[in-house]
């Protein structure tokens, strides 16, 4: 499967979801001066940062949104829930959730983003 596929798999309910997500991945990126891979992992669509750099960060619909998803034994889940308790829903230490049917706070998604891009570089200091 391929990251198009991925996504074209999705709901028409996400899609419009999905693609602001990566176009905002591929925003975040760019200013943080790297570029991420576009594949699939798990059977969702993944953004790889550079090695050492950050974590797989991976997007799907899920329950009636769009889920973006990390590593779960990362802390990146804890912060976010943290640093953003009434922007987004979350689920365990695994997952953001994103509705669909609202408005997005693109600039909390921004710094969700980044942290995820450059999680590793970020715990060596």
């Amino acid at each position: 499967m391929t990251f198009e596929a991925a996504l074209a798999a999705a709901p028409d309910t996400a899609r419009d979801r999905l693609d602001q997500v990566r176009g905002l991945v591929h925003a975040v990126a760019r200013d943080l001066g790297i570029t991420v891979e576009e594949t699939v992992k798990w059977g969702q669509a993944s953004f790889v940062p550079p090695r050492r750099m950050g974590t797989t960060l991976r997007m799907a619909a899920h329950e009636g949104g769009v889920a973006l998803f990390v590593h779960c034994q990362t802390d990146l889940v804890g912060r976010w829930r943290s640093q953003f308790p009434e922007a987004f829903a979350y689920q365990d230490n695994r997952a953001v959730l994103l509705p669909t049917d609202d408005t997005l706070d693109e600039d909390a998604l921004a710094v969700i983003i980044a942290s995820t891009l450059t999680y590793h570089r970020d715990k060596r200091g």
